[in-house]
């Protein structure tokens, strides 16, 4: 093993020793098994390179204080590859196939796993790709489905600071399209407006609702939260966001943890001043303090451009408490790594 810095990880691809492999071909999936090769042969005709049928995941082990390595609610992200599946007409893949997998990977990368109290943690991307020979546009005659994992350093170095965003013209997904999937074409998508708000001095772009460019969908790759005034953590509801699990965690923590009211409902880009705190919350950083947002000839600065706010502070800091096992958890959002 190459000796890591741990403290100086950023969100690079690394090779490490293992990753998990399976095969779907004529209705059902190989018992799948561990391979040392990280290049992938398909067919140059393969539905994934030409007509987008893939899908990925996120999520991460963490080493915790007694040197034992935990998974986060993989189970929610096996629930939500099986909804994008079954959008994009790909083979249900089983939670238990899905979190042995991830289990397998972690297992025999342990040594990449960073060590508790540097801030590192092990990503791991779970993915999914139409192969084999096709030419029309029809779902994919075997299937691809495979884990990786990367030692990646904190998203914040030197500490959780705000960042400002800007809203954008583009649409990140249509009303009735593939916005509640983890496809690539989202992604390959936001490429352009993210390099636009860049240019203009912001770290990323909002994205308004498709229909009526007037609410909040998501911020750059990840959701929207904020905070009002009476302390109600607020989230936007949309059948074209993409359904984060460290959001939905979040709304848990601050309801059972915090004793906040929470709410899932429109949140209009002109009524942004009914926020004292704002962010984006994700696997990545889990939340990202919005210190303010530009639409058209407003800029909107929430709690400080410059500190973040007490109650993000204080939600980031219980979810990361539960995931690196300092914090007690809720039933059945840890799985620990045997």
């Amino acid at each position: 093993m190459e000796n890591i810095k741990w403290d100086e990880l950023s969100f690079k691809y690394m090779k490490t020793p293992k990753r998990y492999v399976s095969y779907y071909e004529d209705g059902a999936w190989d018992e799948g098994k561990l391979t040392e090769d990280n290049q992938i042969t398909i067919s140059e005709s393969s539905c994934a390179l030409h007509y987008g049928q893939q899908c990925f995941e996120g999520l991460k082990a963490y080493r915790t204080k007694d040197g034992s390595i935990q998974l986060f609610r993989p189970d929610k992200n096996a629930e939500r590859m099986q909804k994008t599946n079954e959008r994009i007409m790909m083979p249900f893949i089983s939670t238990e196939k899905f979190i042995d997998a991830c289990m397998q990977v972690v297992k025999a990368n342990e040594e990449y796993v960073p060590p508790y109290g540097t801030g590192a943690t092990l990503y791991l991307r779970p993915f999914m790709i139409g192969i084999g020979d096709n030419l029309g546009v029809k779902p994919a005659p075997k299937y691809l489905f495979s884990v990786f994992a990367v030692p990646v350093g904190p998203y914040f170095k030197g500490g959780m600071a705000p960042v400002n965003f800007m809203t954008t013209e583009y649409d990140r997904a249509a009303p009735n399209g593939t916005g509640r999937a983890k496809v690539g074409g989202n992604y390959a998508g936001s490429l352009l407006p993210h390099h636009e708000a860049v240019e203009k001095g912001f770290a990323d772009c909002v994205y308004l609702d498709p229909k009526s460019h007037t609410k909040i969908e998501e911020v750059g790759a990840a959701n929207f939260f904020g905070i009002t005034k009476d302390d109600v953590f607020v989230t936007p509801k949309s059948d074209s966001i993409l359904p984060s699990i460290t959001k939905y965690s979040l709304m848990h923590v601050a309801k059972e943890y915090l004793d906040m009211p929470v709410e899932e409902r429109d949140v209009y880009i002109d009524k942004l001043d009914e926020f004292k705190e704002a962010g984006a919350c994700g696997t990545a950083a889990v939340i990202t303090p919005i210190g303010g947002i530009q639409h058209k000839d407003d800029f909107t600065v929430f709690y400080d451009e410059d500190k973040v706010g007490p109650v993000t502070k204080k939600l980031y800091e219980t979810l990361v408490g539960i995931q690196l096992g300092d914090v007690e958890a809720p039933e059945g959002w840890i799985y620990k790594v045997k």
